[in-house]
């Protein structure tokens, strides 16, 4: 199926590796002009040469999209490789410290919403006038499925994509004439290579086969995780990539779960 991306600029962040990787993978595989970021230089030279490799049309530098200049600055070098921006994947966020509630402190919690939440303030700011310009637009925020099924622990990380969400749904009100559609992607467990590191290193510490090791916490912390596996990459990118598209020009303010039925309710 032709999604009608060929030739669209887009700019997609954290995508030196893991989901983001995939993601600019999959947009450029379908003949759109891809520029990546991520923090580490060393990270977006090996993606973007690996990329136009395989006759990928991908660019790249490395940014924190946490820091205000860097945003800026990363979508005026797409701005100036491609000559606008159509799309503008917001993947880029995370963790920078992984705790229970008894020992976040005031500063975890502003880094969350600095990285998750601001981040996609300033870029998708950036990309405005360029989106308007052409009546034309695409916006993806990567958020989670703890944005609206969150855990018992990382309360600072969950009420950050919370916030994600709730801004995506705002922005997609406040655009949609304009012809710029926003929605966000929440992924569950997917197996990113920091997942499958994780779950090797707990075979070989608790000195059993990794199955078992997966089978157990699938079933201690992912109950509702009815398709028991984690999800690739490749499955969440697929689903950006429509939402990106021309196809998906009656989709906005919506939140698509790739989670393998993760979550619970409704």
């Amino acid at each position: 199926m032709d999604l009608g991306l060929a030739g669209k600029a887009a700019i997609v962040t954290g995508a030196s590796r893991g989901i983001g990787r995939a993601i600019a993978e999959r947009l450029a595989a379908e003949g759109a002009r891809v520029f990546i970021s991520a923090r580490g230089q060393e990270g977006v030279t090996a993606a973007v040469a690996e990329m136009r490799a395989a006759g990928l049309d991908v660019h790249g530098m490395a940014a924190s999209v946490a820091d205000p200049g860097e945003a800026v600055a990363l979508v005026d070098r797409a701005v100036a490789e491609f000559g606008t921006v159509d799309i503008l994947v917001n993947n880029a966020g995370g963790q920078r410290t992984r705790g229970n509630f008894d020992t976040l402190t005031d500063q975890d919690y502003l880094d969350a919403f600095e990285d998750n939440v601001l981040s996609v303030v300033r870029l998708f700011r950036a990309v405005l006038p360029h989106m308007q310009r052409g009546k034309w637009g695409r916006v993806v925020n990567i958020t989670s499925e703890v944005a609206t099924q969150p855990d018992r622990i990382y309360q600072n990380y969950a009420a950050a994509k919370a916030a994600a969400l709730n801004l995506g749904k705002s922005l997609s009100k406040a655009y949609a004439r304009d012809g710029i559609l926003v929605n966000s992607v929440s992924p569950g467990l997917i197996e990113t290579s920091a997942v499958a590191a994780s779950f090797a290193q707990g075979a070989i510490d608790q000195n059993r086969p990794e199955e078992a090791v997966r089978a157990d916490f699938f079933r201690k912390f992912k109950p509702g995780l009815v398709l028991g596996r984690a999800g690739l990459p490749e499955e969440v990118a697929a689903v950006v990539a429509l939402l990106c598209s021309p196809l998906a020009s009656y989709v906005t303010g919506a939140e698509i779960r790739v989670d393998g039925g993760s979550v619970i309710g409704l």
